[in-house]
């Protein structure tokens, strides 16, 4: 009932999203070629949608003090939600030159993740990196956004290396798979993200209360909204799409 957490409600909603979405990818993509594509294709649809829960909470709770109510902190959410259409739209595309070009689809779908990570965190680069450089206290907040990217980092190179199954083929299909690794990471991440954020709707709320006003329906459901519809469209175009595909 208190606007000032909607931006948290939207992203706890959208943090049980994707990893919900990637449970039912991986559970029914194995019943046909069409189901893969389509299970696929709203995992990346609900990773694209957590970017912009990220966004939301970080505009909401963790801008850098002299950020807050600038020309970045305004356009920061909308922004987020372009990316997650452009997020959506390219990984699903990736989905189709993956057997005659596999490395140009590996390329496509990286870039497609990779783009809206360093965009959300472009708060979090800018505050840890003053923090750093003055000195700063070191508090819980702080302490949870370095454990949070650093999972993160951890969470892309094993995506994008397939260690350790590639050092010994076959070794690591039902344990210890570079994939399992991901999702773990992945999640041990997004842990240390919703307590650092936590943390600095606790600790800034009097801070932030008086510089910001409350957040409005259209700019906080309204927004989520439209970026589901959005992204749900596209999906819808390319599983329509389908057929034509190699």
């Amino acid at each position: 009932q208190e606007p000032y957490h909607w931006p948290l409600l939207i992203y706890l909603l959208l943090v049980c999203l994707y990893p919900f979405a990637s449970s039912c990818a991986h559970t029914f993509s194995s019943m046909s070629a069409r189901a893969r594509h389509i299970c696929y294709f709203c995992d990346y649809g609900a990773l694209s949608l957590y970017s912009l829960g990220c966004a939301f909470a970080y505009g909401a709770y963790a801008m850098p003090d002299h950020w807050v109510s600038g020309v970045l902190h305004r356009y920061f959410v909308p922004a987020a939600a372009f990316n997650s259409f452009v997020c959506t739209g390219l990984s699903c595309y990736s989905r189709f030159p993956e057997l005659e070009h596999p490395r140009l689809s590996k390329v496509l779908r990286t870039a497609a993740f990779v783009y809206p990570f360093l965009y959300d965190n472009i708060p979090l680069f800018s505050r840890l990196l003053f923090c750093f450089w003055s000195n700063c206290a070191w508090n819980e907040a702080v302490a949870g956004y370095c454990y949070h990217l650093l999972f993160a980092l951890l969470t892309g190179f094993l995506f994008a290396s397939h260690l350790p199954e590639r050092l010994a083929p076959g070794r690591f299909d039902y344990i210890g798979h570079s994939h399992q690794l991901f999702h773990i990471c992945a999640v041990l991440g997004t842990h240390f993200q919703l307590e650092a954020i936590l943390c600095d709707v606790c600790s800034r709320r009097a801070w932030l209360r008086g510089r910001l006003p409350a957040p409005g329906l259209p700019g906080t459901f309204g927004t989520a909204g439209l970026a589901l519809l959005g992204n749900a469209a596209i999906i819808g175009a390319f599983t329509a799409a389908l057929p034509r595909a190699p």
